[in-house]
Order: C-alpha cells, then structure tokens, then sequence
C-alpha cells in the first residue's frame, strides 16, 4: 500500500515543483528534476497520518532553500537548466 501512496505523493509533487519552476522562470531559470530526487521527495513529503500534507515542507526544506542559498552564492544565474537529482539519499543540484 506504502508504494501505491509514494508514488501519488510523487505525482502531487511534480505539481508543487511546477510552481517552482513557474517562479524560477520569471529568473529565466529552468528547471530539471530527476526521479530519483522526486522519489526521495516523495519519500521525505510522506506520512502514513497526514498524507501530502508534510509535502511542501519537504520541497523547501530539500530543494526550494538550499537552492535559494545556491542562486544568491552566484551558483546560477539567468539561462541556466538546474538539474536537481539525488544520490546515497542526498538532493544536489547541478547546471546542465
């Protein structure tokens, strides 16, 4: 049953990430999430009692934050695809 409800939670953050992406654009940045990292989203955004609800925290906490840190260093800037995947479990990101 776990399965079945991971992989609607990943679903119902493609279309969180789709507001991200909405706001990025207006930077002119694009961006390219894995499904590995939209797996570990899922995982991170899941909870038996609440459903999605923890979701969004997950997304600010794993991409939205760390990726706002990385864009005032001058890690991206405007035309960059930012390809956001995820590997031993951690969320990176990279220009593509």
């Amino acid at each position: 049953m776990r399965a079945i409800d991971e992989k609607h939670i990943a679903s119902i953050a493609r279309i969180q990430l789709a507001y991200l992406e909405k706001r990025l654009a207006r930077l002119e940045m694009h961006l390219d999430v894995s499904d590995a990292a939209l797996a570990q989203l899922a995982g991170a955004g899941f909870d038996p009692v609440f459903g999605a609800r923890p979701l969004k925290r997950a997304i600010q906490e794993h991409i939205e934050n760390p990726l706002a840190k990385r864009i005032l260093e001058g890690q991206f800037a405007a035309k960059d695809t930012i390809k956001v995947d995820c590997t031993d479990g951690k969320i990176g990101f990279t220009k593509a």
